[in-house]
């Protein structure tokens, strides 16, 4: 696999592009998800802000044209160094955040979804990031066991309002069912969709499929597992084989599960970064798609 800057920046071009509905700017479909830039436990300042600076820039210079945030992350703190890093955002950046929640003093993550947490929430932002209008604002609901089919109309209509006065460009939803992203597309144009998906976590693939047959993106959150990596013998298998690391395949497999998939690999470290992006460049043969396709009935912790 690609190791140099200029080879690792040529192998993001391999793993195309997808465009968001109504959207101008062609996205990379290897992005940046910048949780892991906080402090442990997604709390607080990182231990080397330096070095999380670095890889923001380095992200950039490697051609990555979209990151994934939140100000619930620190709180404040990744949209923050996001702002230190790249401010003035270079042309094409497409910044993601997430609204809906909230972090209290003890460091839970409690549901923020009233039509003042909201406003607050898009207000911080566009603080924190400065910015005129938030580029795509996902709508988190659910909870940390995942997605219910509770109804999403009022928080949403909130966002479709401040779309209307100009903060919000585009409008996404977080850890949703498929209920209700068709309650949600009834209501306003959604133009991706942010759900918990990898190898061995696979509840949403009728989903994948029927996003992708309107033109949707799906964002995987915990592409490579979560807190816990992937563990899989399968995995490690296709990987040698490849002559890839596990990480790489992974990724690789889900851009090669469907055309519509963005994905938003998080790391705090510049050799990971490119280890990520590099993966762009890596070609799964269709018999060990078959092999990797198994790993979900395989015993491996996906959280």
């Amino acid at each position: 696999m690609p190791t140099s800057r200029s080879d690792v920046s040529a192998a993001a071009q391999l793993g195309g592009t997808f465009t968001l509905p109504g959207a101008s700017v062609a996205l990379q479909r290897v992005g940046y998800g910048a949780m892991q830039l906080a402090g442990p436990g997604v709390w607080g300042p990182p231990r080397d802000p330096e070095a999380a600076v670095a890889v923001l820039r380095e992200a950039i210079t490697l051609g990555v044209n979209h990151i994934d945030t939140s100000d619930f992350y620190g709180p404040h703190v990744t949209n923050q160094l996001i702002r230190r890093a790249l401010f003035p955002y270079p042309e094409g950046l497409t910044i993601v955040t997430k609204v809906g929640f909230r972090r209290t003093e003890d460091k839970s993550w409690r549901p923020a979804q009233s039509k003042n947490e909201l406003i607050a929430a898009v207000h911080d932002n566009l603080r924190n990031l400065e910015l005129a209008a938030l580029h795509v604002v996902n709508l988190r609901v659910g909870g940390a066991h995942g997605p219910s089919d509770a109804s999403i109309a009022e928080p949403l209509a909130t966002l479709v309002e401040l779309q209307r006065q100009g903060l919000i460009r585009q409008i996404g939803l977080s850890n949703v069912s498929a209920t209700q992203v068709a309650e949600a597309t009834a209501i306003t144009p959604i133009v991706c969709v942010q759900n918990q998906y990898n190898l061995a976590y696979r509840g949403d693939d009728a989903l994948i499929d029927e996003l992708a047959a309107r033109g949707i993106a799906y964002v995987p959150f915990f592409p490579l597992g979560g807190f816990t990596p992937l563990q899989s013998a399968t995995l490690a298998s296709a990987a040698q084989a490849l002559g890839a690391t596990p990480m790489q395949v992974a990724l690789a497999w889900l851009l090669q599960r469907s055309p519509n998939l963005l994905l938003i690999p998080g790391t705090s470290s510049l050799q990971h970064l490119r280890e990520n992006v590099a993966a762009a460049a890596l070609r799964i043969p269709a018999d060990t798609v078959a092999k990797l396709n198994t790993i979900g009935n395989e015993r491996t912790d996906a959280h």
